[in-house]
């Protein structure tokens, strides 16, 4: 895997770990102006004391200033697992030099093996450079001035932003599409495209959240609202519009859209394939009528069981449209107050969309 290339399931806890506003954060933090460079291990299970060599016992509280002074000896220094305390200092560490190394300086080399080796965080400043790198198992992140991480999660943001619009206008013309009985293959994955672009940005922004810290929580609350029920619309529009067969299922599918590349999205008629649709571009202009997961969970207060009951009743939004309060009524949960709230809601959805279409 390619050196600053986020793993995702091995890079999120340790930025966590180094976020700016923690402990270890600020004592790195002093150890780069200090210019003294640093090896920093944090876990202390038994694959990383075995390649311990000499040092001090320190068994003390992880500071700022206790990093700052320890990290003036040449020695690697390594902290508990859960990075509180500092168990070892000025120690050498002597991980197996038959694991390859593409590093050339020696504290990068070491990090480098000892991450592969062990599996633990390594921790790795650069005397000279003053830059900080971290080592998980086969992965490699240089961490960014906090200054340049917020640049670019605000243009990240703005991007997300112009996304979000064009994903908004693709939403309204499918509702209202789909309240005429319209609707096409070709609208509906033309919004999972939409809509995985946008979580694709989004995820791109939540990294860059791990790594700020305490310095993202406004970039936190605008990713939140860009992103409110996006993912939750996206899951229903394949609900209402797949083809249930033995190869596919709700989760495969959604699987498969999130693997598919940048190149492979923009095809609608592989997006189409993966709903269960035939291939070709004929599969697009097909006229669906969804199940209606997506309208009915904009209506408040339904369960999520009333919903699948009154789905598997009637199979179809168009049909649940037509349905007259006394025939909902007779739907296992619903009820007649319920009944005549959902064909109220139905009714205020239908008006809106028409509306939103045309503004």
């Amino acid at each position: 895997m390619r050196d600053e290339v986020i793993n995702k399931d091995l890079m999120a806890e340790s930025l966590k770990v180094v976020a700016p506003g923690t402990t270890l954060r600020d004592g790195l933090e002093n150890i780069v102006r200090a210019k003294t460079g640093a090896l920093i291990v944090v876990g202390d299970k038994e694959g990383v004391m075995n390649i311990v060599d000499g040092g001090f016992k320190i068994n003390s509280e992880t500071t700022p200033a206790n990093l700052y002074e320890l990290a003036k000896m040449d020695g690697a220094i390594v902290l508990s697992n859960d990075s509180k305390k500092i168990i070892i200092a000025n120690a050498q560490l002597v991980p197996d030099s038959s694991i390859s190394s593409k590093e050339t300086g020696t504290r990068h080399r070491t990090a480098e093996r000892v991450a592969k080796q062990t599996g633990e965080l390594v921790i790795s400043i650069s005397q000279r450079r003053n830059v900080i790198s971290l080592y998980k198992g086969n992965n490699k992140y240089v961490l960014k001035d906090v200054s340049e991480i917020l640049s670019k999660a605000n243009q990240a943001i703005q991007t997300l932003e112009k996304y979000k619009v064009v994903l908004n206008q693709a939403m309204i013309n499918l509702s209202a599409l789909e309240f005429e009985n319209l609707a096409t293959v070709f609208d509906a994955t033309k919004v999972l495209q939409r809509t995985e672009m946008v979580m694709r940005i989004a995820a791109e922004i939540e990294r860059y959240i791990l790594e700020l810290g305490n310095e993202g929580r406004l970039i936190q609350m605008q990713l939140e609202e860009l992103t409110n029920d996006v993912e939750d619309d996206g899951i229903n529009i394949i609900k209402d519009y797949y083809i249930s067969k033995e190869s596919n299922s709700i989760e495969s599918i959604i699987n498969q859209l999130k693997s598919l590349s940048s190149e492979e999205l923009l095809d609608l008629a592989l997006i189409a394939k993966l709903l269960g649709y035939d291939e070709g571009v004929n599969a697009l202009d097909l006229t669906v009528s969804p199940k209606g997961y997506r309208i009915l969970s904009k209506i408040p207060r339904i369960p999520v069981s009333v919903l699948e009951n009154t789905i598997r009743m009637f199979s179809s939004l168009e049909q649940i449209l037509k349905a007259s309060i006394s025939q909902l009524d007779s739907v296992e949960g619903i009820g007649e107050v319920r009944a005549r709230s959902i064909k109220e809601g139905l009714r205020r959805l239908q008006e809106q969309s028409m509306v939103d279409r045309h503004i």
